[in-house]
């Protein structure tokens, strides 16, 4: 399900060329307006698209299904220090150590702050397999003026026999993520990824960015720029977009755990 598959965002107000340490970022972390319900299995809704030949048998004729988890709205965020961001990788909004009576508007801590901003649009971890669908988290239109966007993507090595993936998709239930740093330094192999970063010219902040190639299909009133910015990193990333969120990991991770207990 859904790592620190690194795909982010960083706002920043002067131009970038590389991120770097002695930029000091500022991490921010999602909270929530409400709490995910537990989707009941009987509100589930087929697949749009069927694997296979359209021949009426075989594996065109199996119809799939998933249970649809409603989005929630992000209604601001908290600011992290790097460890307290290390030590949420893999776990689900709302965060327990992040008080939900202190979110801020994202564009008021870019205005309160002269640091790069860095953003994880997805709010959660996923295994590196695949894009998790963004959260309405900028509530922008594109092309964005005022400030550059920079779009970076890490991308994993799948785990084999002998060398576990970098990604945490589950996270541990104490000392987060350290048993996983502990199973990573104690592998035969070392693990590997890539980082790719976007063009600064082919920025939604870019003068020449073109929105209608990424925001026509969308209805009136929806993020453009986070609708931008997954478009932009699955090309770059090369991954597939997944049509579920971090409400459904909150799902997954609750169904998870309750197998372990019984």
């Amino acid at each position: 399900m859904a790592s620190l598959q690194v795909s982010h965002v960083c706002l920043q107000a002067k131009p970038l060329t590389h991120m770097n340490p002695r930029y000091d970022p500022v991490f921010v972390v999602p909270v929530p307006e409400a709490d995910v319900m537990p989707t009941a299995t009987t509100s589930s809704s087929p697949i749009s698209h069927s694997p296979g030949r359209r021949t009426g048998t075989g594996s065109a004729n199996i119809a799939s299904a998933r249970v649809q988890t409603p989005r929630i709205k992000i209604s601001g965020f908290h600011t992290v220090s790097l460890l307290s961001a290390i030590c949420l990788t893999g776990l689900v909004p709302p965060y327990s150590s992040v008080p939900s009576n202190q979110a801020r508007p994202l564009e008021e801590i870019r205005k309160s702050t002269k640091r790069p901003i860095v953003v994880f649009p997805e709010c959660t971890t996923s295994n590196g397999r695949g894009l998790l669908r963004f959260a309405d988290v900028f509530q922008k239109s594109v092309p964005v003026k005022g400030y550059n966007i920079y779009l970076m993507c890490v991308r994993y090595d799948p785990p084999t026999t002998f060398s576990p993936s970098l990604s945490l998709s589950i996270p541990s239930t104490s000392l987060n993520p350290l048993p996983h740093l502990f199973t990573l330094a104690s592998s035969l192999s070392v693990p590997t990824l890539s980082i790719r970063m976007l063009s600064p010219a082919e920025s939604p902040s870019s003068g020449s960015f073109l929105a209608s190639e990424f925001v026509a299909h969308l209805p009136p009133g929806q993020d453009q720029l986070s609708e931008a910015c997954a478009a932009l990193i699955a090309q770059i990333g090369k991954m597939k977009r997944m049509g579920m969120g971090w409400e459904d990991k909150v799902n997954f991770l609750d169904f998870y755990r309750g197998k372990k207990r019984s």
